[in-house]
This record gives structure tokens, C-alpha cells and sequence, in this order.
């Protein structure tokens, strides 16, 4: 029996219809290249997902995952630590900036996010003030358990769930800064907002939707001005995606706490992270037990997923990969400048290493687009993975693809524009 029969027999894909045809089996990976069971071999222009910061198979961080695993597969992290643990929270609350206190682990963004979510709630109730309103932006999209679904918007993939998810105020998407600004400024005036959860300055899964680093500045003041505390979702947008080390690097202010996965570990690992500031540990810090924050999970602090990590975040302040990232962003701008005001494109972006095309269609917007099917189609038979967004395609190559494998991949989006169905 071959890989995809037994995949047929014992897997259930995520995203995927139980119906839908057979995957496509990989026996290995390196660098941006995938090679599959049949021999082929194709380009990873999307990450595997946003994770796979540095290639597939990475040396660096492949070593650091084996020597732990000889030394200690994981340990109890409560009422116990360990120097690999201690470690990615130094190194990451040094890239973060001095605003930030501790790190809380987790496994991954939905997970961090959970976690956010339940600080931000509990650092009300703790302060004994009744606030227990969430805030969040149109379109957003935090992860699929229960607190990171209610935090996102409602739609197709949350539908049968979404009587049990809590409330939660959603700002417009500030394509007009001055209107989203006003919807905020008057939702966090009433006094029942606790927190405001975005994801700044791209909402990855709506679209790659980029929004302008005025509209966080201005909500950040009244943030402040009405004790609201303010979450950075990003897990997308962190080590390095959007050409800093966090998007939030575009903002004057930091926020109160920020979530971090995907790229932490370089692809290799399940992690997450919540960042935490001075001003929520503080409300923590209590001898009455009833205040302290009881969350946790089995794999918490994981030594191998923090060395994994470790060496993820060495690499990223490389003198080589932060040279990467600005000649990837430089690759991506020059392409942009080159399809500008093409007839079948409705809006073209890009910022840092992230390059989204939403299309002209007649085949409907968003995710369920009739356009999906034959675009992720057209780039697979050309041996290029991208995962589009309806009729919106997108690429976040890993930061150690070459030049010429971005040429590649912008030969093949401008051969997918001549090849668009004449009615779409």
C-alpha cells in the first residue's frame, strides 16, 4: 500500500473537506524545496504555513533539537525550570524592548492567544473592577480554539460554534483611519472594554490586508487614556515578516502583552508565547493565591521546542538573515512597481517579506472564491505551493530563498495573469 492510500485510510487533513483529493506526499525537505514522493520537487513560497522562517531542514536548528533531545526531552515546568526555557525568554524580552517583564509558554498561537486573552480578563478581575469586554478588528483571525475563534470574525469556518463563543466588539477594518478611530474611541469610552486584540499592521488570514501604522498610534492613546489593555497578535507578523523584528517595531508605543509562535522555532517545533509587561505582572504579584493566573499545559517550556527556538532567534539577528529580509522586502517592492495598474488586479502590497495580489473576479471575494481552485491548481502543476485566499495569492517565502527562486516565482504569477479565465 503507497503513502496516499494509507493517508487515505488514517489521516484527517486540517482545512480539508474529507472529500477532496488526495494530498500530496513529501519524503523530504531543504531550503525553499519540497520533494515529493513522485519526484518532483516544489517551491515552498508560503513557509509551510508562515512557520518556516529559515528553510526547510536548517542545520543551525536541527543540531540544537539533537543535542537537547540527548540531554533532556522535557521536564515538569511547574515547580521546575530549565536553562533553555530561561534562555528564549531572555533572548526574546531583549527583542522586545523594556517595556515587557516575563514570558508565559505555550504551544502555539492559538494557544498564546488563549492565554492573552485570559490575562487580560483576569487582570481586571484581580484589580476588582468589572471589565470583561473584548475588543477586536474586523476580519480578524486569532486561531480556532474557543477564546481565539470569539476574538475573530464570524464566518464559514467558525459557523457551528459560534452560539458558544463569548461576545466581542469588532472595530471596522481601518481602510478609513479617521473611521475606525471614531468606532474605537467611542467602544472603549463606554468602560467595559478590558482589551483590544489585533494583529498589527497585516491581517494575515483576511486577505494579507495591510492597514497604516496611524490608526495603532491613535488607538494607543485612547487606549491609555481609558485603561485598555492592548494585545499585539503576532504570531504571523513576528521574527522578522514584516521586515522588523515585530510589526509592532512600527509603532512608538508597546503593547501590553504579545503573542509569538510560527516562526519562533524556525518551522521545526509546536511554541508559543505570550509577552508579558511590567503593568500586567504586576496585578499577579500577590500573595493571595486567589490572584494567581492558573493556566498551563503538559508541554509547557518544552526543552526541545526551546532549543529549537533558541537557535531560531540567533538566526533571525544574523547579520546574514536581517540581510536577507531587506532583499527579499527590495525583490518584492521592484515587482510590485512592475504590475502596477495591471487590468486584473485589484489591490497589490507588500510589506517586508509578505507580497499579496487580490484579483478581479466574477467568481465571488473571500475565501470560498470560485478563483481558489484554479489558482491553487495553476501554481501546483507549476510546482509552486501557494495556499490562496479565494481569489487573493500571496507569498512569504522562507528569508533563504534566492533571487532567482523569486524570479521564479513572480515568472509564474505573471504567467497565471495571462492564463486567467477570460470570465473569472
Amino acid at each position: 500500500m503507497d503513502l496516499l492510500q494509507r493517508d487515505r485510510q488514517a489521516i484527517w487533513h486540517p482545512f480539508t473537506s474529507l472529500q477532496a483529493p488526495e494530498p500530496i506526499a513529501v519524503i523530504s525537505a531543504e531550503g525553499v524545496w519540497l520533494h515529493t514522493a513522485d519526484g518532483r520537487k516544489i517551491l515552498d513560497a508560503v513557509s509551510s504555513w508562515w512557520v518556516n522562517l529559515y528553510g526547510h531542514a536548517h542545520p543551525v536548528i536541527a543540531e540544537a533539537i539533537s543535542n537537547q533531545a540527548k540531554n533532556m526531552e522535557h521536564v515538569i515546568f511547574a515547580g521546575f525550570t530549565h536553562e533553555p526555557a530561561i534562555l528564549v525568554a531572555e533572548k526574546l524580552l531583549k527583542l522586545c524592548g523594556e517595556n515587557f517583564s516575563k514570558i508565559f509558554f505555550s504551544d502555539n498561537g492559538s494557544t498564546s492567544v488563549e492565554v492573552a486573552l485570559k490575562l487580560a480578563i483576569q487582570y481586571w478581575a484581580n484589580k476588582g473592577v468589572s471589565r470583561n469586554k473584548i475588543l477586536a478588528l474586523e476580519g480578524a483571525y486569532h486561531g480556532d480554539t474557543f477564546g481565539a475563534m470569539s476574538a475573530g470574525e464570524r464566518n464559514l469556518f467558525n459557523k457551528p460554534f459560534q452560539p458558544y463563543l463569548f461576545d466581542v466588539a469588532f472595530v471596522p477594518f481601518p481602510e478609513d483611519v479617521e473611521k475606525s478611530i471614531a468606532a474605537f474611541d467611542q467602544y472603549c469610552s463606554q468602560g467595559d472594554i478590558a482589551a483590544f486584540i489585533y494583529e498589527p499592521l497585516v491581517q494575515g488570514t483576511a486577505g494579507m490586508r495591510l492597514y497604516s501604522p496611524d490608526f495603532l498610534e491613535k488607538a494607543f492613546e485612547i487606549a491609555e487614556r481609558n485603561g485598555v489593555i492592548m494585545i499585539a497578535d503576532e504570531v504571523f507578523t513576528g521574527m522578522g515578516r514584516t521586515g522588523r523584528n515585530f510589526a509592532s517595531d512600527y509603532i512608538s508605543k508597546s503593547p501590553d502583552l504579545m503573542c509569538v509562535s510560527k516562526g519562533i522555532t524556525g518551522g521545526f517545533l509546536p511554541l508559543g508565547l505570550t509577552v508579558v509587561s511590567k503593568k500586567i505582572i504586576e496585578v499577579f504579584d500577590h500573595s493571595d493565591i486567589s490572584k494567581t493566573f492558573y493556566h498551563g499545559h503538559s508541554y509547557t517550556g518544552n526543552p526541545i521546542c526551546c532549543a529549537a527556538a533558541n537557535a531560531s532567534l540567533d538566526l533571525l539577528i544574523s547579520e546574514v538573515m536581517q540581510y536577507n529580509i531587506n532583499r527579499i522586502t527590495a525583490k518584492h517592492s521592484a515587482f510590485v512597481a512592475q504590475l502596477l495598474g495591471h487590468p486584473k488586479i485589484v489591490r497589490l502590497e507588500n510589506l517586508g517579506t509578505i507580497l499579496s495580489i487580490e484579483l478581479k473576479t466574477n467568481y465571488g471575494q473571500g475565501y470560498t472564491s470560485g478563483l481558489r481552485a484554479f489558482l491553487y491548481d495553476f501554481f501546483i502543476k507549476e510546482n509552486i505551493l501557494i495556499r490562496p485566499l479565494g481569489n487573493i495569492i500571496y507569498i512569504v517565502p522562507p528569508y533563504v530563498i534566492m533571487d532567482e527562486e523569486l524570479d521564479l516565482i513572480y515568472q509564474k504569477i505573471q504567467l497565471m495573469l495571462q492564463n486567467l479565465p477570460a470570465e473569472n
